[in-house]
């Protein structure tokens, strides 16, 4: 019996560092991955795509729906070397839809870390790298004079990952209408100079 104990000990210990790395490792290669693949799709760094309506033979998301028009912008808030004193942000505008819009911050470990809804008005968005002392999504006051005409500022905690947006467009109809709408989508690098609030 007592010959089995090490052998097991070692079973175990091996499956429960397999486990650990797993969890640890998983979530970036598995982002690593998906930024790869909508890059070499066209998905723009710091530009929303202009999206294909999702059909049984354009469908490249898992369980993505027919019914949504989908926009994609990846983000990189990587400081340039020799910038100086200011900040990288991604200043973010998702343009006016009447029915359901949302968008959605997901980071480089695949965490959705903010989502903002906007149906029937236009969000304007600072993302910026850190971590907000009210989580990751700060609603500006409207007489703050850090607010340079931006509804929210999310706070990311990676420096890279995806913008999505997503819009009700159940139809061939409304999905041209969001194609319209989203020509108004923005999605812009800018170094700002940081501001203490």
């Amino acid at each position: 019996m007592r010959r089995w104990i090490a052998p097991a000990l070692a079973l175990v210990l091996t499956a429960g560092l397999t486990h650990g790395l797993t969890l640890a490792l998983g979530p970036g290669v598995i982002m690593d991955r998906a930024m790869a693949a909508l890059e070499a799709r066209g998905v723009s760094l710091h530009a929303f795509t202009t999206p294909q309506r999702v059909t049984p033979t354009t469908q490249q998301v898992v369980r993505s729906s027919p019914d949504l028009y989908y926009a994609l912008c990846r983000y990189d808030l990587t400081k340039p070397a020799g910038s100086g004193a200011v900040a990288p942000r991604v200043e973010i505008t998702m343009a006016k839809w009447d029915a359901y819009q949302s968008l959605s911050f997901f980071d480089a470990r695949t965490n959705n870390f903010a989502t903002i809804r906007g149906e029937g008005k236009a969000i304007r968005v600072s993302l910026r790298r850190g971590v907000g002392e009210s989580g990751p999504v700060e609603a500006f006051r409207p007489d703050d004079a850090g607010r340079n005409g931006r509804d929210f500022v999310v706070n990311s905690p990676t420096d890279t990952g995806i913008i999505l947006i997503r819009r009700l467009a159940p139809s061939a109809e409304a999905f041209a209408k969001a194609l319209e709408a989203g020509k108004a989508d923005d999605c812009q690098f800018a170094l700002v100079p940081t501001i203490v609030y």
